[in-house]
C-alpha cells in the first residue's frame, strides 16, 4: 500500500476519479476488455470460431477471483496465467482453448494500461481546462492590478497580476498542445506474441493487431513495442511537467501569501489551513501540496527513465519499475490538478496591498523608468549614476524614489514630466498586449 491508498492521507494528493482508475477491480476490467477484444478480432479474420469468439466475449469482469488472481501473480510474477484460468471457467469446453490465443502476458497488460491511460487523460484534459479558465478570467480581471515584479526575490520592475495570471496560463495552454502531439504515439495496442514476431497467428499477424486496435479504438503501432517504452516515458514527462506547471504558481502563491506580503490568500474558506495551536494561521496547505505533487513527480520521472532500459526483445526489470511509478505520477497529477482547480478558482487577491508593497519599498521599481527617462535628457552613463545615487538615498531617507531623481537632477532638467514618471502604470511596456495574446490562446481549448 502507497501514502495514495491511505483512507487519511490518499484525499491529500489524488483525485478519486483518477485514483480509481488504477483500482485492481478497473485494472481487471481493463484486461478482461483487451482479451474480449481479442477474441473478437482473431474471429474476424478467421484465427478462431465465431462461436468461441461470442462465449469469450460474455466474460465478466466482476466473477474474477481477485484472490486467486493475487495468488497467481505471486507465483509467476504475473497476474494474465491466472486471469486466463478465471476466463476459462467462464466459457464452455470449446471455446476456452482459444482465450488469449497467439499473445502473451506483456500484451494483454500494456494494452489494459494504454486504456487506463486514455481514461485518465480525459479527466486530466478536464481539469487542465478548468484552471485555465480560472486563470484567464483572473487574467483579464486584473490586467491593470499593478504589483512588483520580483527577479531573484527582490522588487524589479511593476508589473500587474493579470500578468502574472497570463503567465501562469501560457504552459497550461502548451501542454495542452504537447498532449494532442503525443496521444496518437501512446494510445496505440500492444500486440507482438511471445518474442514480436506474431508467427503464432501466421499470416494474419499484422491484421490481429489491426482488429484488435479498432475494438478498442486505439491505434496500431508500426511494430510491437514490447522493449520500446519512449512513449510512456515521454507521457510520464509530460505529467511532470503539469505538475511543474501547477506547482510554480504554487509557489509563488506560497510566497505572496506570507504574513509580510499579504498580496494574495489561497481562499476565504473558515478553518482552511488552519494550525492546531496557532488561531492566527492560515497555511498555504493547498499549494504545498501541489509543489510536493510536483517533487515527487520529478523524482519518478527519473525512476520512468530508468525503467526505459530494456534488453533484448523482452526484458528482466525495467516493466516493473513502470508498474512502480507511472500510476503513481498519473494519481498525484491528478490530486495536483484538483488542487489547482480549487486554488486558481478561490484565489483572493488583494490589490491594495500589492500596491502598499511597491510604495513599502519607496517606489525603487521605478528605476529602470527614471534611467531611460533621463537619458534623453542626459548621457546614459550619467542617468544610471544618478538613479543608483537616488536609489540609496530614497531607502535610507524613507522617501520616494522619483522625488529623490527629481531633485538630484536639479532645476536644468525641466523635460520630464516627473509626476506620469512616478506612477507604476505607465511603465508596463506591452503587458496588456502579452495577456491579450495568452487569452486569444486560452480561447481554442
Amino acid at each position: 500500500m502507497t501514502l495514495l491508498d491511505s483512507a487519511i492521507f490518499g484525499p491529500l494528493f489524488g483525485d478519486e476519479q483518477v485514483n480509481e482508475l488504477f483500482s485492481d477491480q478497473a485494472f481487471v476490467g481493463a484486461l478482461v476488455q483487451v482479451e474480449v477484444a481479442l477474441a473478437r478480432a482473431e474471429a474476424r479474420v478467421g484465427i478462431i470460431p465465431a462461436a468461441a469468439a461470442e462465449q469469450i466475449a460474455g466474460v465478466k469482469a466482476d466473477k474474477i477471483d481477485i484472490v486467486a488472481l493475487a495468488q497467481g501473480t505471486v507465483r509467476s510474477g504475473f497476474p494474465i496465467i491466472a486471469l486466463v484460468q478465471e476466463l476459462r471457467r467462464q466459457v464452455n469446453a470449446e471455446a476456452a482453448p482459444y482465450i488469449h490465443w497467439g499473445a502473451t502476458t506483456q500484451d494483454i497488460m500494456d494494452t489494459a494500461t494504454v486504456l487506463q491511460l486514455r481514461g485518465a487523460i480525459a479527466l486530466l484534459r478536464q481539469r487542465i481546462g478548468e484552471i485555465a479558465r480560472s486563470l484567464a478570467g483572473l487574467a483579464d480581471k486584473h490586467r491593470a492590478t499593478v504589483l512588483a515584479g520580483r527577479t531573484h526575490s527582490q522588487q524589479a520592475l511593476p508589473i500587474t497580476f493579470g500578468l502574472k495570471a497570463a503567465g501562469w496560463l501560457a504552459p497550461l495552454l502548451r501542454h495542452v498542445e504537447r498532449l494532442a502531439e503525443l496521444e496518437p504515439r501512446l494510445l496505440v495496442v500492444q500486440f507482438g506474441g511471445a518474442a514480436g514476431t506474431l508467427a503464432a497467428l501466421g499470416d494474419h499477424g499484422l491484421a490481429v493487431m489491426q482488429g484488435l486496435a479498432d475494438e478498442l479504438k486505439l491505434g496500431a503501432p508500426a511494430l510491437p513495442w514490447h522493449a520500446q517504452r519512449d512513449c510512456l516515458v515521454e507521457f510520464g514527462g509530460w505529467l511532470s511537467l503539469v505538475t511543474g506547471s501547477l506547482a510554480k504558481i504554487a509557489q509563488d502563491v506560497i510566497l505572496m501569501a506570507q504574513t509580510e506580503v499579504g498580496e494574495v490568500g489561497e481562499s476565504a474558506e473558515q478553518g482552511r489551513g488552519g494550525s492546531s495551536t496557532m488561531p492566527q494561521k492560515s497555511n498555504p496547505i493547498t499549494s504545498e501540496l501541489i509543489v510536493a505533487a510536483a517533487r515527487m513527480n520529478a523524482s519518478l520521472l527519473a525512476a520512468l527513465h530508468n525503467g526505459q532500459i530494456h534488453e533484448h526483445e523482452r526484458a528482466t526489470h525495467g516493466w516493473q519499475v513502470e508498474w512502480l511509478t507511472l500510476p503513481q505520477m498519473v494519481q498525484l497529477t491528478g490530486g495536483a490538478l484538483k488542487h489547482g482547480a480549487y486554488l486558481t478558482k478561490n484565489l483572493q487577491v488583494d490589490g491594495a496591498a500589492m500596491r502598499a508593497n511597491i510604495n513599502r519599498a519607496n517606489d525603487v521599481i521605478l528605476a529602470e523608468a527614471a534611467v531611460f527617462a533621463m537619458a534623453k535628457v542626459l548621457p546614459r552613463a550619467q542617468a544610471e549614476e544618478l538613479v543608483k545615487k537616488a536609489c540609496a538615498v530614497a531607502v535610507v531617507e524613507n522617501r520616494s524614489l522619483i522625488d529623490v531623481v527629481r531633485e538630484l537632477a536639479g532645476a536644468a532638467v525641466t523635460a520630464i514630466d516627473w509626476q506620469a514618471l512616478a506612477r507604476p502604470e505607465n511603465y508596463l511596456g506591452a503587458s496588456q498586449s502579452m495577456i491579450d495574446r495568452v487569452l486569444e490562446q486560452a480561447k481554442k481549448l
